[in-house]
């Protein structure tokens, strides 16, 4: 009994001191870290008058000076950091002269050694500060370090080294090969990556739209969303006929937004996809893009199995004016179950929306000419116009269930 109470008193003494000493250690780091803030802020004002040398000799033709004197390491480190911060802010000549005066400072030198390093925190702050300072000879290092990555975010920080670094399409395809089997999503994340690389644009768009791979040309679809490159436009009309599902999506997508106007064949072999998500945008855009005369094509769409189809082909026929709107009242006195309701839905909305914006003149002349138009189809209004309206034969109230 006196033996187990003596190993009882032993542990908790020893846990005790493992409970100071883990104070003591996270004290120190607390102080270190305190200290080398303290550091960089001196260095950083030291520093202020040659930062704003630079932001002058930036504007001239003469070469960048080196900071002067000998700097400590972490002086170093702040003067580095200081001009990643402007090679990321800058393009052109500006960017050039900043990236020439890293390599002479040593900065460029030095990094590529801590790449070869074993410890990985160290190679992971350097293919940071690598792909901040543009350096073409750290691509295949990047390379190795993102072939031996897990999935996160570290993965997609070396992807962006890689292209701010690399001068090459292939190194680019490369990467982009490696960056995608390191997550089932990540195809935004992988075209803004692209959009970072210092190459050809349209060049890669198009390599990647017209590659067997279906993830390369997801990623170029993405990438496309707000580039006007008109080289790639024939190999995205062929991929509205991909076989793939979701690329035949995104590239819909992409290709009624870029189209101004859509050929009547096209509409009518887009708006029979068996992809409901592909009914849906091309039921979306004939109402954005004003084509009052696909109003036949969205009456029929209001019967579509999928609730998208429905809502986005009223939201439409609303869209059209005078005519469309009286299509949704035909749609709602002459149509049944999920078309009827959705109808008289959207007849609802838009009357309380034209409602709100009957300000100005012609606002209120179109309000009132759907206002006829209502009353038409659904007699007068009675007890006030924010009321839910009843048919004169049968109910048509807003709600139901709208689920494909």
């Amino acid at each position: 009994m006196f033996q187990s109470l003596a190993l009882a008193y032993w542990f908790l003494i020893a846990c005790i001191a493992l409970v100071i000493v883990g104070v003591i250690v996270l004290f120190a780091m607390k102080m270190s870290h305190n200290g080398k803030r303290r550091k960089t802020a001196m260095y950083e004002m030291k520093q202020r008058d040659y930062f704003t040398y630079l932001q002058t000799a930036l504007t001239e033709n003469s070469p960048l000076k080196l900071p002067p004197g000998k700097l400590a390491p972490l002086e170093r480190r702040v003067v580095q950091d200081k001009l990643i911060e402007w090679i990321d802010q800058f393009k052109g000549e500006y960017r050039d002269k900043l990236i020439e005066l890293c390599r002479e400072a040593g900065f460029v030198e030095h990094d590529l050694k801590e790449l070869g390093r074993l410890r990985y925190g160290r190679q992971i702050d350097a293919a940071y500060r690598l792909g901040g300072m543009r350096c073409p000879e750290a691509v295949p290092g990047l390379m190795e370090l993102l072939k031996d990555e897990k999935p996160g975010p570290m993965a997609i920080m070396i992807g962006r080294s890689i292209a701010r670094c690399t001068t090459r399409h292939g190194e680019l395809k490369d990467m982009l090969a490696l960056l995608l089997t390191k997550g089932k999503s990540i195809h935004h994340l992988a075209a803004d990556i692209l959009l970072e690389a210092n190459l050809d644009t349209s060049r890669i768009l198009l390599e990647l739209l017209e590659d067997r791979n279906p993830d390369f040309v997801k990623v170029g679809l993405v990438a496309m969303w707000g580039q006007a490159v008109p080289e790639v436009m024939p190999a995205l009309h062929r991929l509205v006929g991909a076989e793939h599902q979701d690329v035949r999506a995104e590239a819909v997508k992409l290709y009624l937004s870029a189209s101004p106007a859509l050929k009547d064949e096209t509409i009518l072999k887009l708006i029979q996809d068996t992809d409901p998500e592909v009914r849906a945008e091309v039921v979306q855009a004939l109402g954005s893009k004003h084509a009052s005369g696909s109003i036949p094509l969205l009456r029929k769409a209001l019967r579509d199995e999928d609730w998208r189809v429905r809502y986005n082909s009223a939201e439409s026929l609303s869209k059209l004016g005078e005519p469309g709107f009286e299509a949704l009242c035909q749609a709602a006195v002459q149509g049944t179950g999920a078309e009827r309701e959705i109808a008289m839905q959207q007849i609802e909305s838009t009357m309380q929306q034209s409602r709100a914006d009957d300000k100005a003149v012609e606002q209120m002349i179109a309000h009132n000419k759907k206002r006829l138009l209502y009353e038409r189809y659904f007699g007068p209004v009675h007890g006030g116009e924010n009321r839910t309206t009843k048919k004169r034969t049968g109910v048509a109230t807003v709600g139901g269930d709208y689920t494909a």
